[in-house]
């Protein structure tokens, strides 16, 4: 019924890979749903891709790989992650939840996904240091209607509050906050994705929270290791 609800916007146009900036090298893999594709602006520069990889490069030369579909549940990015290059990436952003929320998915058995997910990144792709994006404000996202608004709202909430207590156990996981009210005026036409002004703060306080977190992980490692 959402679905049917929602207007179909298209995923952003643009690379989805490319390498950018000068200074040390960092390599940032982002993987995700349709917010990560940038679904709600038309290209990638707009989209989360664009706004993290330009402020990362301020001070980095980054080489970056977008992995994201619209759609994704963390199960369904579980099933997919062998399509990302043979490569290794120092930090790996994640924006993945909303569409656990609309199925439904329980807690405890999200958590064990997420858990799954940075597992096989850190085995298969070396990733250091995790950016974990914090599930948005479903409950003010204009396309829900209530009382579907306020039940899928609480639902986010309760993995949101999961994945805080996770990010908090583990110091490789590093939670990204967005400091924005998901009114209309911010997000896309549809009502439900972000909108340009979002991506941006979204990307700008994402690459503080990975640089910082690589910082942090160098300090705790100064061989490199």
């Amino acid at each position: 019924m959402l679905r049917a609800k929602a207007m179909q916007l298209p995923e952003a146009h643009g690379a989805r890979r490319g390498t950018m900036g000068s200074g040390p090298p960092l390599r940032v893999l982002i993987i995700g749903d349709s917010s990560a594709a940038g679904i709600g602006v038309d290209t990638q520069e707009r989209a989360l891709a664009g706004a993290v990889t330009r402020n990362l490069a301020r001070d980095h030369t980054v080489t970056w790989h977008l992995h994201a579909k619209t759609g994704a549940t963390t199960a369904s990015t579980l099933q997919t992650v062998g399509d990302i290059p043979d490569q290794s990436f120092d930090v790996a952003l994640q924006a993945l939840g909303v569409n656990d929320v609309t199925h439904g998915v329980p807690l405890n058995t999200w958590l064990a996904r997420q858990d799954a997910l940075v597992r096989h990144l850190r085995q298969t792709h070396g990733v250091k240091a995790f950016g974990i994006t914090g599930m948005p404000p479903m409950g003010q996202f204009p396309l829900l209607p209530n009382p579907l608004r306020w039940v899928l709202g609480r639902q986010a909430d309760r993995l949101d509050q999961g994945q805080r207590a996770r990010c908090e156990a583990d110091p490789s996981l590093h939670y990204i906050t967005v400091a924005l009210d998901m009114d209309a005026s911010v997000m896309a036409k549809d009502g439900f994705h972000p909108g340009p002004v979002v991506y941006e703060a979204w990307g700008n306080a994402a690459a503080d929270t990975l640089r910082a977190a690589i910082a942090s992980h160098r300090s705790d490692n100064p061989s490199g290791g």
